[in-house]
């Protein structure tokens, strides 16, 4: 199983992109976070994606996602939504 991982604004620098598939099969929220986190190490004079991901708000098909502990079997794509400016 598979999600399409899609980031937007400070999310997409840290990440260095603005989308991409990951292999989610038996994984968790809280650890497809840890995995993002570890396959996208900090660029100098970006934001570390590490650090987004604890300030941003998540849409997992459509519907907001705030625990760790929910397995991904079955999600199509996840959205990663750090905080906007004026919003």
């Amino acid at each position: 199983m598979s999600v399409q991982i899609n980031y937007y604004a400070g999310a997409a620098a840290a990440a260095g992109t603005t989308a991409e598939t990951v292999d989610t099969a038996g994984l968790t929220f809280g650890q497809l976070k840890q995995r993002l986190a570890a396959a996208h190490p900090a660029v100098p004079g970006q934001p570390v994606l590490h650090d987004v991901l604890t300030r941003s708000s998540f849409l997992l098909d459509g519907l907001a996602v705030r625990d760790d502990a929910r397995v991904l079997d079955g999600a199509g794509a996840l959205d990663v939504l750090p905080p906007f400016a004026g919003g």
